[in-house]
């Protein structure tokens, strides 16, 4: 799908992708799912669902950043391994 070119639009998805921790695109794709799902057509009402979707996301209380990060970081145990030789 091609991308919308408003700029509330991509900076709300931006805000959500950063609350998310995933990519601009993965969080527009997500708000545009949520929008085929709910028949939002316009502008107008993806801008105000990728809002309604940031505000849920801060009410959650889940910081999937710090999360992902967390699961990224090695273990003691993992320090030395080597996929190759």
């Amino acid at each position: 799908m091609a991308g919308i070119p408003d700029r509330d639009y991509n900076a709300a998805c931006g805000r959500l992708a950063s609350r998310l921790g995933v990519s601009l695109a993965a969080a527009r794709r997500r708000v545009d799912i949520r929008a085929a799902q709910e028949g939002r057509r316009d502008t107008a009402a993806r801008l105000a669902l990728a809002e309604l979707m940031l505000a849920e996301a801060e009410a959650s209380g889940v910081d999937n950043a710090a999360r992902l990060t967390a699961m990224l970081q090695a273990l003691s145990s993992d320090d030395y391994f080597m996929t190759e030789d």
